[in-house]
């Protein structure tokens, strides 16, 4: 195990607990969970519905985002997009639509079976503007300045060391770029012995 100084728990038995959870969210999207998927939950969301429309059941089926980091801002034509925590796609299946062929959107997971459902459906869909890393979203496999706008949802509330997640953003993201994310945040101080308990991280 990998201990960090200083962190409530261990990056890497947190990080095999996430995976877990999403990893059956990829491959069973009609299973039960503890919270909301799929198209209701991006009609809820707010979503266009033009766009969503457009996608197939597999985009969308294991879409289990907090908010919609589009509502922040339009995505413009040309804008490179990196999606943190893309999941099975659909976010950025959906930056991929506003930005047009003429921009890129890359998405990072670590979770295996999120990468392989999100190529297959960007396969399916013959995107050419769009692609899905291995990666987390404290090491992010994108250059320096790269990207005009970073997108997440639901993810970093899950990662442990919260100022290496930021410092990556603002490492990939070019001078005066844009950071549009949905979160889950506590306005209220957790207990420590709370701060320790893996389960109450990922739900």
């Amino acid at each position: 195990m990998t201990e960090t100084q200083g962190l409530p728990v261990d990056v890497d038995t947190l990080r095999a607990e996430v995976r877990d959870k999403y990893r059956a969210v990829a491959v069973e999207p009609d299973a039960e969970y503890h919270f909301h998927t799929g198209r209701r939950l991006a009609a809820k969301l707010g979503y266009d519905r033009e766009v969503v429309d457009t996608l197939p059941d597999v985009a969308i089926e294991s879409f289990a985002g907090v908010g919609n980091p589009f509502s922040i801002r339009a995505l413009q034509p040309g804008e490179r997009v990196v999606d943190v925590g893309s999941g099975a796609g659909f976010d950025s299946f959906v930056a991929a639509h506003a930005v047009t062929p003429t921009g890129a959107v890359v998405g990072i997971d670590m979770t295996a079976e999120m990468l392989i459902k999100s190529r297959g459906t960007a396969a399916q869909l013959r995107l050419t503007n769009v692609e899905f890393r291995e990666g987390y979203a404290e090491a992010l496999p994108i250059d320096d300045g790269w990207a005009d706008v970073v997108i997440s949802n639901g993810v970093i509330n899950l990662c442990a060391d919260k100022r290496a997640v930021f410092a990556e953003i603002r490492r990939v993201l070019r001078p005066g770029g844009v950071l549009q994310f949905a979160d889950i945040a506590n306005g209220h101080p957790v207990p420590p012995e709370a701060l320790r308990d893996i389960d109450l991280w990922t739900g």
